[in-house]
């Protein structure tokens, strides 16, 4: 018989499981959010568990307005936490995000290779264009989502030349005869593209033969296209198993337009797991935490995103595919939008109903509520389904929650073949692309 293919795993480090009213719990530590020891717990429960890497999201603007009642967007930068981090585990992949609108790449280079150097081989890079934070960076307006991902593209080809152009094959280090490097070996890269003048090289050396993985979120057209051309690994929102077969069947054709083998891009979707000893007791702790929702926002939500306006809409009134307007021709998020035009395209639902759904609540993740055994269930359908090469732990509820996810589940699927019982290398490469 065949052996299982293992899934790639990783952890969310955005405290998910404190989102909402999850922070309320007394065993939330919400005061630890700013400090290390907090993120350190996960990431040794993670290494423990045998999982690929330790993944932080990020922004660079603060989301002040949802702040009385919810943590937020506030956070540590992922870079500074992610280089923490690297002196507290030891196998573990170390996935920080650095966005391509804001920073130069000059800088980003430094700081991600700088991490690479501090975890011995251990760092990635997921590349984002954002969606926010323009204000903060003398940009009036966010470029377009084109705009953006051509961006993106020149920006990572000017890194990952950075990242060669100053190859630790240039040290000589030979005390003798006083001679440290071979200058010959470092080049600058001279590039003088439509967004960037980079002349380099960069001033610290490449880890030569343990490459930097780089993943990718973009689930729009433009997205998908970016990510399929240089993502190791694709975090994106698949909120069922039809939209992860599609889109892991997209990314792979267009991997190959690329001249990519399909197999070297990876869907990871983000899972959302509110766990608990009973399914009874999940679907409290998922009430619980999202009871104080705001239905106006989440109202705002859909009419920003699909036209569809349900301010006054009745309780007892279908939402059928009939009702929705023509599309809006500007969103925050085409992704997202997609995702939620084809929902309510898909389904008739009521307004509370919608209001439930993971399209509206959590970014339209995929989401698990029940007990250990439900997520192993759901996790086994989808990966024979060939829906997903691994996911990203997103854990959602409380602490315990986060704590079944990595110390009972985990282990789990070891037990069943899909997830590594031992790490067979050291750095996160070996861990995505190479087992």
């Amino acid at each position: 018989m065949a052996a299982r293919k293992k899934l790639h795993i990783g952890m969310s480090l955005a405290p998910t499981w404190l989102s909402n009213d999850g922070w309320r719990h007394q065993n939330s530590n919400i005061e630890g959010v700013f400090g290390s020891d907090f993120y350190v717990d996960i990431a040794r429960r993670a290494e423990a568990a045998k999982l690929d890497f330790v993944f932080r999201p990020d922004n660079l603007f603060l989301n002040s307005q949802i702040m009385e009642t919810t943590p937020g967007f506030a956070s540590l930068d992922a870079t500074i936490l992610m280089s923490a981090l690297a002196r507290e585990t030891s196998k573990i992949g170390l996935l920080t995000t650095v966005s391509t609108t804001f920073m130069p790449p000059y800088v980003v280079a430094r700081q991600v290779l700088s991490l690479h150097h501090l975890s011995n081989g251990r760092a990635g890079w997921n590349i984002v264009t954002a969606l926010d934070g323009n204000v903060n960076f003398g940009l009036d307006e966010m470029p377009s989502s084109d705009e953006r991902y051509a961006r993106a593209a020149e920006f990572t080809q000017i890194v990952e030349e950075l990242w060669q152009s100053f190859p630790g094959s240039a040290f000589k280090r030979e005390r003798a005869t006083g001679h440290y490097a071979d200058p010959s070996h470092i080049k600058p890269i001279d590039h003088d593209g439509a967004f960037f003048k980079v002349e380099g090289p960069l001033n610290i050396p490449s880890l030569e033969g343990i490459p930097i993985p780089l993943f990718q979120a973009g689930a729009s057209p433009a997205g998908r296209n970016f990510a399929a051309s240089v993502a190791n690994g694709i975090f994106s929102a698949t909120p069922d198993i039809d939209a992860a077969i599609s889109l892991r069947s997209d990314l792979r054709a267009l991997a190959q337009s690329h001249g990519r083998n399909a197999d070297e891009v990876r869907l990871l979707p983000g899972l959302s797991l509110y766990l608990a000893p009973t399914r009874e007791e999940a679907r409290d702790l998922f009430s619980y935490t999202h009871a104080r929702g705001d239905r106006g926002r989440k109202i705002a939500y859909i009419r920003d995103m699909t036209g569809l306006d349900l301010t006054d809409w009745p309780e007892d009134r279908l939402i059928r595919p009939s009702d929705l307007p023509p599309p809006p021709e500007k969103v925050r998020s085409k992704t997202h939008a997609g995702l939620l035009q084809r929902l309510l395209l898909k389904e008739t639902l009521r307004l509370d109903d919608l209001l439930r759904r993971p399209e509206v609540i959590s970014a339209a993740q995929w989401q698990v509520i029940g007990t250990v055994n439900d997520a192993v269930e759901e996790i086994q359908k989808w990966s024979n389904a060939g829906a997903i090469d691994g996911f990203i732990t997103a854990p959602g509820g409380s602490t315990s929650s986060m704590h079944l996810a990595l110390d009972e589940l985990m282990p789990r699927l070891s037990e069943m073949g899909l997830l590594r019982s031992e790490y067979t290398g050291d750095t996160f490469a070996h861990h995505l692309l190479s087992e």
